[in-house]
């Protein structure tokens, strides 16, 4: 994308619309709490006073834009950022940005709601569960989930798989009684395991699970079925990059800035029937009654977050849905990992290969001297935050929904020649 169009500081980014649309009603959301079995999608388009303006064309397509390998905040859909931009200065036609609207007002009433009604499109949500746009990230819910889904005497289950996991676990011991049933940490976290030889306590309010450990790259391929209570999981970094069946959980939660928005937005899928038990000394903004309640406006929510949200769920649903995203997803993955398993150990991923991460790829090089060189060379052919996380080192390369397949491409063909190099 040029940054030549920008004539001054003023006018960066900043572009009226053009395009005469017509506008339709706004169509809430149903928040009834009877329980039925699937969720029947409707119809919702976000509120416009007059017209929109079509997204400018992306010319010079990657020419001026690095490969983001980072884990998070990481790259976002070129087509959804320049949309965005378009309507920066004038949703619209409303006479403003969506960073100036009220969060009470019609527009971006239409624009939240839309954004839920697409999700619920993509993972084909049941009507008895709620969907939660939050704030506070990921970490946050490690606190909000055991106040919310249990008493302070109450057990639950946590397997352990990596950094989150562990964290979150760490988290609940000051809400319940939280048990370790499982953890790969002497195995360096990269393995899942068999569910067949979990030890579940029988008296567990909920199972929790971190779905992808974005630093050690391990994710789960299926998962397990609770003996008793429910089924919790993180997906913040593989949510929306394959299709999941929500009804198999109790709660869903995630945060955006891995696979589907900026940072500042966190998404929580509850099965209704689970809100409004939370423990007597928990925090107003961690009561998923209170959000339930107030369709997520109980305060101002990251409003600019989750119009971004939005944005991306609508590419998601226009590329075909999430089978469509998932095949492309085991493309790119199934690309790199050929290349480090060919490469006779110069390049070596440490995870079993049966549960290889689809979003996040660990890896090392056999001389582990080159690899500050490795990440400065990528760097200088445009292809950057490959440096592996701080507590694990090596590198790693996030390859969520929106890195394109010629990121990856790009990135393995300068593998080979570094390796050619230096072996």
């Amino acid at each position: 994308m040029s940054m030549s169009m920008a004539t001054s500081n003023h006018t960066l980014f900043l572009h009226n619309p053009t395009n005469l649309t017509n506008t339709t009603n706004l169509f809430p959301i149903t928040t009834t709490r009877t329980a039925t079995t699937t969720f029947k999608p409707i119809s919702i388009k976000c509120t416009a006073t007059t017209r929109t303006q079509a997204p400018p064309q992306a010319s010079t397509q990657f020419q001026d834009r690095v490969f983001n390998f980072a884990a998070g905040p990481a790259t976002l859909p070129e087509n959804v950022l320049l949309k965005a931009q378009s309507e920066l200065y004038n949703w619209r036609g409303s006479g403003m940005s969506v960073m100036e609207m009220s969060h009470r007002g019609k527009e971006f009433l239409s624009i939240i709601q839309k954004a839920e009604s697409d999700l619920r499109t993509l993972l084909n949500i049941p009507s008895e569960y709620s969907v939660l746009f939050l704030q506070g990230g990921a970490t946050t819910q490690f606190a909000a989930i055991p106040l919310n889904l249990c008493t302070p005497q109450d057990t639950v289950d946590y397997v352990v798989t990596g950094s989150w996991s562990d964290k979150a676990f760490k988290e609940a011991q000051k809400y319940c009684k939280p048990k370790v049933i499982w953890s790969g940490k002497s195995e360096k976290y990269t393995k899942i395991p068999s569910f067949s030889g979990l030890n579940q306590s029988t008296d567990a309010r909920y199972l929790h699970i971190c779905a992808n450990e974005t630093i050690h790259g391990v994710e789960f391929k299926d998962y397990p079925t609770p003996k008793n209570g429910v089924l919790v999981a993180d997906m913040s970094s593989n949510f929306c990059s394959k299709p999941v069946d929500v009804s198999r959980f109790g709660l869903i939660y995630a945060g955006a800035q891995k696979n589907v928005g900026p940072s500042g937005v966190t998404i929580v899928i509850i099965r209704k029937d689970l809100i409004g038990n939370a423990q007597g000394l928990t925090p107003v903004m961690l009561d998923y009654k209170i959000h339930d309640e107030n369709n997520s406006l109980y305060n101002t929510p990251p409003c600019y977050g989750i119009y971004m949200c939005g944005l991306v769920f609508e590419d998601l649903v226009e590329q075909g849905g999430l089978k469509e995203v998932e095949k492309k997803n085991k493309k790119k993955a199934e690309i790199l990992y050929n290349a480090i398993d060919d490469s006779k150990g110069f390049f070596r991923c440490p995870v079993d290969k049966s549960v290889r991460s689809l979003m996040n790829v660990p890896f090392t090089l056999e001389k582990a001297e080159l690899e500050v060189e490795f990440i400065k060379e990528a760097a200088k052919e445009k292809m950057v935050q490959l440096k592996g996380h701080r507590s694990v080192g090596g590198m790693r390369a996030s390859i969520y929904n929106a890195m394109p397949l010629a990121g990856v491409e790009k990135l393995v063909a300068f593998m080979k020649d570094f390796q050619a190099r230096h072996a």
